[in-house]
Formats: structure tokens, sequence, C-alpha cells
């Protein structure tokens, strides 16, 4: 059954003020669960789409009608690859736009492209914009954008919404959005160089309360044809607007080292709790992809050395095979600047970034664990000479300048 927008706001409403995982919403069966069982393709994507907005209540605003130019770019951008499952990273924390971009813009053609059905679709709080309440980047006040628990200038901006042809097992679904920095064993905790003491940028009173997440980490359990794929999704501080102190490069190295914990077995992911208080990792054998911008190259960029390499090199995540586009080598070329003395291939890229600095990278991800048979994928970057080139285009970006990346598995 679809959840309309009030019923999915009193049940996300209720996550985040409980701690507790959504209860489970009853479902109704869809064609694609008949059709597709866990021995076919499954097509699985990320898209930070910058579907943010600079103040609380514009994106509902936006998506009420159906001629919002940038949502219309969005949704033809993930009507042309049609995911199975899609992680949407900033996407404002509102409830009531789940529903309206699904009505309005995916299940509505868009330039001759095929609507898109998703029954399923998943969002909850998130850290952006929620106050600390604490000097975090310590300029002697308190308040801002800065200062809350992740990033942002209102609660929920920058946020995250997952869409599904699949049911979603809501009961099982676990949040990580209140676990503390301090509570990841050898977490690398900023350090203040004006003080000869080590790791003590934040005081012990906002250790107590930091929270390791800039948005949230959630395991959502995505349920195939009888099999169960846990589909694992965050959004990790970019490594950078910060000092000497690393404190953003340090916090997005954690962040990604939260899964590599999760997915390695229950020794190494005993400390890890969800938002329900629930302690633990995955279960081992447990079938799993990670996916989201995870704000870290694996060869430039400012993420602190071996960021993304905690996946890409983690025993259980199958990483061999790397989508590519025929765009990405084609902005580097264009562009120049940094892209000229990058080590990476640009054809992994996945975001066109400014050519001063740091220059086009890949940072968004999809990745399997190795229990699953990966078929193919891509980055959606069309080359100038491709009509849908329109849909990437050059700065000021048309829709985004992140890129959708997909991975089809069995």
């Amino acid at each position: 059954m679809r959840r309309t927008p009030a019923v999915l706001s009193a049940l996300a409403l209720l996550a985040g003020l409980t701690g507790l995982a959504t209860p489970a919403a009853p479902v109704s069966a869809h064609p694609a669960d008949q059709a597709r069982g866990p021995r076919e393709p499954v097509r699985f994507a990320t898209f930070n789409a910058s579907l943010n907005r600079g103040a609380q209540g514009d994106l509902v605003r936006d998506l009420s009608t159906r001629d919002d130019p940038q949502a219309r770019n969005v949704a033809e951008s993930i009507q042309r690859v049609d995911p199975d499952v899609v992680l949407v990273n900033e996407f404002d924390y509102a409830p009531a736009a789940v529903d309206l971009f699904r009505d309005n813009y995916l299940e509505v053609s868009q330039n001759g492209a095929r609507p898109v059905a998703y029954p399923y679709a998943f969002t909850a709080p998130v850290n952006t914009g929620v106050p600390s309440g604490f000097d975090l980047n310590n300029d002697g006040r308190v308040g801002g954008g800065d200062d809350a628990f992740g990033f942002g200038l209102f609660p929920g901006q920058y946020g995250m919404v997952v869409y599904s042809k699949y049911p979603i097992d809501r009961a099982a679904v676990r949040t990580f959005q209140t676990f503390l920095w301090k509570d990841l064993p050898g977490a690398l905790l900023p350090d203040d160089p004006a003080t000869p003491q080590p790791a003590d940028w934040y005081s012990p009173e906002e250790l107590a309360v930091l929270r390791l997440s800039s948005k949230s980490h959630w395991d959502l359990p995505i349920e195939i044809g009888g099999r169960t794929v846990h589909f694992l999704v965050s959004h990790p501080t970019p490594p950078t607007f910060d000092g000497p102190e690393d404190r953003n490069g340090r916090r997005n190295h954690d962040e990604i080292r939260f899964w590599a914990d999760y997915v390695a077995g229950p020794a190494h992911g005993r400390h890890l709790y969800d938002d329900a208080g629930r302690y633990g990792g995955l279960r081992p054998g447990a079938v799993f992809v990670i996916a989201g911008d995870l704000n870290a190259d694996p060869e430039d960029g400012d993420s602190v050395d071996a960021a993304a390499r905690q996946l890409l090199d983690h025993p259980r995540i199958d990483s061999r095979f790397v989508p590519t586009s025929a765009g990405g080598p084609e902005a580097a070329d264009l562009q120049g600047g940094a892209n000229a003395a990058q080590a990476g291939d640009p054809s992994y890229d996945t975001a066109d970034f400014a050519d001063g600095a740091p220059g086009n990278l890949r940072v968004d991800y999809v990745l399997p664990s190795r229990r699953l048979q990966v078929l193919g994928g891509g980055v959606f970057w069309p080359a100038t000479t491709d009509p849908l080139y329109r849909l990437t285009g050059a700065y000021p970006f048309p829709t985004s300048d992140h890129r959708l990346v997909w991975l089809d598995v069995r």
C-alpha cells in the first residue's frame, strides 16, 4: 500500500522522537516482485540530485506543481536509467515531498521518457541543521549551520530518500542517526593545533553529544524474490570547509568506516548501536549493497588518505567493476585545471567540481557484497554529442553537479 504524506510523516516523526525503526506498513504485490526473483538482474542506483533548498518548506512548494525545471531534470535522469532501487541524496527531509516528487515527477513522462513507478519509499530525520547547542567550529559563537550536528541551515536540509520497486521491510529497518562519534573505537577525532593536548578540538561535553553521521546511516532491508538485500545508505560530510584540524575530513573518514565495520561481521561491529538501542553490525552471510555520495575519491581530492579504500579494499565488498561514462573523460579534457594533474581515471568520475580545485572526482558509489553477481553498470554522464547531455550540461548545471550511478546485480 502506498503511504500517504500524512502517514509517512507520522511514521518518520515517530522514528525521530522515539529512536525506533518505523513500524511495518501494509504492502501490496508489485509486478516487479512477480516478474523477478533473486537470480534476475536488479538495478541499484545512487544520485545526489541537489534537490535541497535554501529554506524549510521550499522543496514541498517546488514539488507541489509539475513545472519545476530542476525537479523535471532529476526525474528524467532517473527515468532514463530506470533503477529498481535508488537513493536520492540532498533531498530535504520533508515527508510530504516524497510523495509529491513521486506523483508529480517520477510517474509523469519527462520529455518522452517512460514514467517510473516506485510503490515503496523510505525517509527519516537526519542530523543536518539540528542545533547541537555547542560552538563546534570554535569561532566563539553558538548557532548557525556550522554548529549543527551536521551542516545545514534548517533541520533536514540535505536529507535523503530511498525509492524502491520492491517492498522495504520497515519493521527491520535500522537507523543510526544518534550514534556518537566518540563511540567508534580508534575514532579520528580532530586535534586543536593551538594546544598541546591531543584530539581536543571538541570538549568532553561536546563529544558527549556529537553524532558521527552528518546526515544518517540507514540499513534498509529490500525484499526481492523471497530474498533480502540490505541497502546501506549514507551521505558523509565533505572533507573540506574546515581548518588545519581537518574536522570534516576526519569525520568523513569515520562515516565511511562505519560501513566497513558494519559489514565486517559481529566481532568488528559489536560497538555499533542503532537508534533503537540495538547493538551489532550485519549478520554473517547477509547480502548488501552500499550506496551514496561518500565525498571521497580513492586517488584525488581532499579526503583523508584511504578513506574510500576502507570500502573499496574490504574483503566482503566486490569493487572490481567500476561504473564509467563517456562524459567524464570528455569533461576532464575540456575543463583542464586540476583535472590535468589527477591520478584517477576520469571515466570513473561521478561529480563535476570546480576546475581549480579539487577538479572532477569519483565520490558516488554503488558497492555490492561479494555474494552478489555484478552484471554491469554505469555513470549517467553523456558526452556533449549525446542528446541527453542537456540533463548534465556544464556549470551552472541544469540538474546537479553529481551524476547518477547504477549497478546491475543478480
